[in-house]
Formats: structure tokens, sequence, C-alpha cells
């Protein structure tokens, strides 16, 4: 058992090793990283705007960092979006233990469809999704369209990589929580 948790320890300190140099940003570079994220989401993703402009609210993280080996785990910054304005501030977090090696970013994007979800979201400290919320991950690849007339969930996500490309993951065991900037 001790040399689990020695091998445990070190290949946790070694995954915060390989993780860029991890700094708090700026509600400007905030601001400046979810615009691009989502003029790079309106123009590859047909259909995208017209959803943002049907949802309530779009908490966006532009860069989530998930390194690991063996024991992982990710880290982003964002902002929630309210009438196409900043509302609040929020980071992401996550752990993960399985097979994983490296370092990988994403952007994620989460849009409230309706009212209660997002009031809901709004009211808890540390919400957690697939706990206090589940978002229904929509994958669409490049150059694909998003039917809004289609999408009766009242939280959807979208997940992508640096190339814009999307990919099927889960957001389950993320824990996202408001932050002062």
């Amino acid at each position: 058992m001790k040399k689990f948790v020695f091998a445990a320890l070190l290949a946790l300190s070694a995954a915060v090793s390989f993780m860029p140099a991890a700094k708090a940003a700026s509600a400007r570079e905030i601001n400046a990283g979810v615009r691009a994220t989502l003029d790079n989401f309106f123009s590859q993703i047909r259909g995208s705007r017209e959803l943002a402009d049907k949802a309530v609210g779009i908490l966006v993280f532009p860069s989530v960092v998930k390194a690991g080996i063996g024991i992982g785990g990710e880290y982003g910054e964002g902002a929630l979006l309210i009438g196409g304005q900043t509302a609040d501030y929020y980071n992401t977090v996550s752990a993960s233990f399985g097979f994983q090696l490296g370092v990988q970013e994403r952007s994620v994007i989460i849009c409230f469809m309706t009212d209660s979800a997002l009031r809901q979201f709004r009211k808890t400290a540390g919400w957690k999704v697939g706990v206090d919320g589940s978002v229904a991950i929509i994958t669409v690849g490049v150059g694909g369209s998003i039917d809004t007339n289609k999408i009766t969930s009242p939280v959807v996500g979208f997940v992508l990589d640096p190339k814009g490309l999307m990919y099927n993951l889960t957001l389950e065991g993320s824990k996202i929580t408001r932050i002062s900037r």
C-alpha cells in the first residue's frame, strides 16, 4: 500500500511539473479569451450563433488544461455571459485516475437554455457537473451544423480542441466555482 501511495504522489507531482505555468488570469485576459473562443465557435459551426442567441446564459472556458501521469487534473478559468455581457467569472477543476499521460488543452462552452437552469447554476456554490446539473454534450464536426430546434436539454455543452474540431468528451465530475476578478 505504501508503494502505491508513493507511486501515486510521484505521478501527481510529475503531472503538475509538466503543466504550463499556471497564473491567475486578469478579467481582461479572460474576457479576450472568451470573445476569441466564441468567434471561433461561431465561424466554424453553422447554427452556433442562433443557439447562443437562444441561450439565457453562456459559460465559456477558453483554455482548460489537463495533465496527468496515471493521476491527472484539469483547470481553466472563464466567464459567464448574460445578454452578451460578463456577469461573473468562474474556474473549472477536476481530477481523474486511470491510464493517462501528457498534457491537453481544450475550450469548453456551456449554454444555459432555460432561466431555471441558469438560476440553479448561479445559486449553487461549487456546481458539480452530473451532481448539481447535467450537461448534454453536443458533438459536431468542422463544417457541421447545429439544429437548434432539436436541442431540448436545459444545459448543453461543447468541447473544442485547439484546432477547433469538436470531440466527444464528458464534463462529468468537473466542479465549477465562482471566482473574483
